[in-house]
């Protein structure tokens, strides 16, 4: 027998609206980290809440968390794999030359440029 579980909706639409509003307000106090770890955690916390309670993941079966959980550690060895090739601009046979060029220029992102 499945027990019912009772959800306010309307309580979640509001808790995610509150935190659409953190995570625009973020930028405007012009700390970079502060911005950083906020809207990251901001993120986190509406999809764990969408996931919850309009996915109904709380009431599905164990297995489907431990998918999941496969699919965040694939998510993080592919960035893990990626991310020094995009973050350098050199390496030991090829160069980015654009990229060398923005940071000289101060045109890159977050010295106003947008790109």
């Amino acid at each position: 027998m499945t027990e019912h579980v009772q959800r306010n909706y309307v309580k979640i639409w509001a808790m995610l609206c509150a935190l659409l509003v953190v995570s625009i307000l973020g930028p405007l106090i012009g700390i970079r980290m502060l911005t950083l770890i906020a809207a990251f955690g901001v993120a986190i916390v509406k999809a764990f809440l969408v996931a919850k309670h309009f996915m109904h993941l709380d009431i599905e079966k164990r297995w489907v968390a431990y998918v999941l959980l496969a699919m965040i550690g694939f998510i993080v060895v592919m960035f893990a794999g990626i991310a020094p090739d995009v973050m350098k601009h050199d390496g030991l046979r090829w160069e980015n030359t654009a990229a060398k060029q923005a940071v000289g220029s101060g045109g890159g992102v977050g010295a106003g440029g947008h790109r």
